[in-house]
């Protein structure tokens, strides 16, 4: 999963970059001090680093290993003295976390873990001051990567992969965050990255979000589909995934700007 996410940060790099320049056009002021919760291997906290170069991260997350790989991740670019990281268990009192009030909170990914949704937003809202940001982000579903015909199999093979693993329904979180006192900003984001513009990582990002899926559909897809699914994954053969020069992506995302009023 760190492997999937530090490729996810490379491929969708412009996207980060768009999501938090929005932030920044949305603040009243830089902010000093941010909050990541479920922070993962660092995707979100080096973002925010970057677009508010005066501020101080606070990246939490339960899994420790994750929070090794976002140190060493801090000091390759150089901003380990602005991002602190705390192991803790969002779902049990924050009473671990450093009080607030924090200018932004961040939670990519990362609701849809949590027991009580609900209670997690009402805790971001009593940790912001008033007028703080509050950006949740989801990505819907895996993104595409081939072409219609991708040379092995029938044609539409990774458009029948997802139909056949993309069965739970969109995480929605409008309500819950107006519930908790939010004022809430919904955007859709449709992303678009032609081979031409894409980065080295897309063909490990591909790879590794292929095989994923591929984990899932033993059951879900027909026997010549699997047989032309793992011809692709197959990293020897010259059509593979690892070695295509035609892969592009193609995927939308979910983010919700919330403020404390």
């Amino acid at each position: 999963m760190a492997q999937l996410l530090e490729l996810d940060a490379e491929v969708f790099a412009s996207w980060l970059a768009e999501l938090t320049g929005l932030l920044a056009e949305r603040t009243d002021t830089d902010p000093a001090r941010i909050l990541d919760l479920g922070s993962g291997s660092g995707t979100g906290s080096l973002a925010l680093a970057r677009q508010f170069p005066a501020a101080q991260v606070t990246a939490v997350d339960l899994s420790a290993q994750m929070l090794h790989r976002l140190r060493k991740q801090a000091a390759a670019h150089g901003v380990s003295d602005r991002i602190s990281t705390l192991a803790a268990n969002l779902d049990e009192p924050w009473t671990g976390i450093s009080a607030g009030p924090y200018d932004l909170v961040w939670a990519a990914a990362f609701l849809h873990h949590v027991a009580d949704p609900a209670r997690t937003f009402a805790r971001a809202f009593e940790q912001l001051r008033p007028g703080g940001l509050l950006a949740v982000t989801e990505m819907d579903f895996f993104p595409r990567f081939l072409p219609e015909d991708a040379g092995v199999g029938r044609p539409g093979l990774e458009a029948r992969l997802h139909a056949a693993t993309n069965t739970r329904p969109p995480h929605e979180w409008t309500g819950r965050l107006e519930d908790a006192g939010f004022t809430v900003d919904k955007r859709d984001f449709e992303i678009r990255i032609r081979h031409a513009q894409a980065v080295p990582a897309l063909n490990d990002h591909a790879q590794t979000c292929l095989a994923k899926l591929r984990s899932h559909a033993a059951d879900a897809l027909d026997a010549d589909d699997l047989l032309a699914l793992d011809a692709l994954l197959d990293k020897t053969q010259p059509h593979g995934i690892a070695r295509r020069n035609d892969l592009s992506v193609t995927t939308t995302r979910t983010a919700w700007i919330a403020r404390r009023p």
